[in-house]
């Protein structure tokens, strides 16, 4: 039986690490540096590599299953995505490429003073412990092997896991507070940047919505609640605070190394 207060300390770290999460996984997704992983593995400019990658672990699904599954990018954007990045490499080759530009990137952005082995643990207790039913997007990431030989590396892989967590946990959310996933990206980021994640002529969402997309931000941390329940007190602030200290300002790291070919 989880008590008032320990549930109190469960939501206060789910709040202090879920936007370093989300917003560190962005810094990864929007850097030119991983577009450039895409360009020398043969995909076209563009979002080939974004779709075909981080979709890659569903399979070679169709276009309205890899739609359903991740539910906040427009029909276009995905459509255009995953059929681009086709006919460059199958979809588990573009996940396993993905995965290592993850940590490519998480290798030459992580600070270097940040304790990554303790990070790796306490993450993996999360990961271990999530429900991934209904979460196939998750699932399918979670499912990809971590190498152990590269720590750094595997923290940043491990943080694109716990964001596609959260992120399959919001789509739930959202949907089960009566808000379409275009509505919520017009609530949370605006008409002008829904239109950029490829929604077309996205309108403004009319006011009595918007407590619902609140509703959802607290359903999503009641789905992740669970995860959290798994560490003590004592490491859940040390694993808040390893998150803060993983994800500050990226800066190059002496141990940056190359990936080693497989």
């Amino acid at each position: 039986m989880v008590s008032d207060l320990q549930r109190m300390e469960i939501f206060d770290c789910i709040a202090a690490v879920a936007r370093p999460i989300h917003d560190f996984g962005d810094e990864f997704m929007s850097d030119e540096a991983t577009a450039a992983v895409g360009l020398n593995a043969g995909f076209p400019p563009g979002r080939g590599f974004y779709c075909r990658g981080r979709f890659g672990v569903l399979g070679e699904a169709s276009v309205p299953v890899v739609q359903a599954v991740q539910g906040f990018l427009g029909p276009h954007l995905v459509t255009a995505g995953w059929l681009a990045g086709r006919s460059v490499m199958p979809a588990e080759e573009a996940a396993a490429c993905y995965a290592q530009a993850v940590r490519t990137w998480g290798r030459a952005n992580i600070p270097a003073d940040v304790d990554v082995e303790h990070f790796n643990r306490l993450a993996q207790r999360l990961i271990d412990a999530a429900d991934a039913d209904a979460l196939p997007l998750f699932a399918g990431w979670r499912a990809r092997p971590c190498p152990a030989d590269d720590p750094v590396g595997a923290a940043m892989q491990r943080i694109h896991v716990l964001r596609e967590h959260r992120g399959a946990c919001h789509l739930a959310a959202v949907r089960l507070s009566g808000l379409s996933a275009r509505e919520a990206m017009v609530i949370n980021l605006g008409v002008e940047q829904a239109t950029h994640y490829g929604w077309h002529d996205p309108q403004p969402v009319a006011a009595p919505l918007i407590p619902r997309w609140r509703r959802a931000e607290q359903l999503t941390d009641e789905l992740q609640a669970p995860l959290y329940a798994t560490l003590g007190d004592r490491r859940r602030t040390e694993f808040a605070q390893l998150v803060n200290a993983l994800t500050a300002a990226p800066t190059p790291s002496p141990r940056t190394r190359p990936e080693p070919a497989r």
